[in-house]
């Protein structure tokens, strides 16, 4: 759906006013998330950027439906996505968002080719065995379908990610942290391999990432402290308790002196 009833573009993705908390232990609430607004174009790709901890893979979580949000707005194409259940929240995942997890998440009993199948089954479609050759073939492992994901190497395994994540023709891909635990060697590789596929899938790419070394090739760049205010809180705070932490320091190093001049004085 690319527009609605008045003829107006309809956003990919459109956020608006999300929040998301954890419980603390003292019976707190941590706030994670509170976004006022974010949206994304179909087809286009955008590169989230924000230090660990600032909530890029809860974000990721929330729009995917791994976990529910507190409250607010999430919409695909339109559709509301607050307030679906869990199984309906999976049915939508698998059907019209891929996932490139930092981990990687391959099942590790099955081959490659396997995996990619499986990534089919969990949308309710038929397995279409030469699209997943297809996506193979082009992430590079032609000759690395049968193998275990043990038997890969780790640029390999984030390969097969992508391929999977591709699997059901998404209009969405959300990519967390996918050169995380790829060696330098093959970061550009993957980050290359991502922005191309998406792109000749006409497929829209959200990725989050804390290296600026990924950022720098994306046209469209968001500071995560920007568009999330608890973000921004937190940052704010880490500041705050760094300079309350270098002046305690300095306190520290001007009372050793006074007492090493002291005793200096005493001795003399």
């Amino acid at each position: 759906m690319d527009s609605n009833d008045s003829g107006k573009r309809v956003p990919m993705l459109e956020i608006t006013d999300l929040k998301k908390s954890y419980s603390e232990p003292g019976g707190g609430k941590l706030m994670i998330l509170d976004i006022p607004h974010f949206r994304m174009d179909y087809g286009e790709q955008v590169v989230l950027r924000g230090e660990s901890g600032g909530g890029k893979t809860t974000l990721l979580h929330v729009i995917s439906g791994l976990v529910a949000a507190d409250s607010g707005s999430i919409r695909l194409e339109g559709v509301e996505l607050q307030g679906f259940s869990e199984a309906k929240r999976d049915r939508v995942r698998a059907s019209k968002m891929g996932y490139v997890f930092q981990t990687f998440n391959l099942l590790p009993a099955f081959s490659a080719l396997e995996n990619v199948r499986l990534a089919m089954t969990f949308a309710g479609k038929k397995m279409d065995a030469s699209r997943a050759e297809e996506l193979l073939r082009r992430v590079g492992l032609h000759d690395r379908m049968d193998y275990l994901p043990s038997q890969l190497s780790v640029g390999q395994q984030q390969r097969v990610s992508v391929a999977r994540a591709l699997a059901n023709r998404p209009k969405l891909l959300l990519a967390d942290e996918p050169t995380a635990n790829v060696d330098p060697a093959n970061q550009d590789r993957i980050v290359e391999l991502i922005q191309q596929t998406c792109e000749e899938e006409k497929v829209a790419l959200l990725l989050v990432t804390h290296s600026d070394e990924v950022s720098k090739r994306f046209g469209r760049v968001e500071q995560l402290k920007t568009i999330n205010r608890a973000a921004a809180l937190t940052a704010s705070m880490t500041a705050v308790g760094a300079g309350l932490d270098a002046g305690s320091s300095s306190r520290g190093r001007e009372g050793l002196g006074a007492g090493n001049t002291s005793a200096s004085g005493a001795a003399s």
